[in-house]
């Protein structure tokens, strides 16, 4: 698994896995639960994670929607 984005935006997280999944690309919202730990605060960032072989593809079209400054680097 790779790291697309790393992130406390829900709405961001929502889109990207909506796009990424749009083009059937397999996506895993990591830390997703934490929050309940956190108390809904927001305080950790949640990671959005494809597949090895879906990196490149699922980067493409990050960029394509206007959103590379919120890729993490590979």
């Amino acid at each position: 698994m790779v790291e697309i984005l790393r992130t406390n935006d829900l709405v961001l997280i929502g889109f990207v896995q909506s796009l990424l999944e749009g083009a059937e690309i397999p996506v895993l919202v990591a830390d997703g639960h934490i929050s309940a730990l956190e108390g809904s605060i927001g305080a950790f960032p949640r990671r959005l994670l494809v597949p090895d072989d879906h990196g490149a593809q699922a980067r493409r079209l990050v960029r394509e929607v206007g959103l590379e400054a919120e890729l993490r680097h590979a």
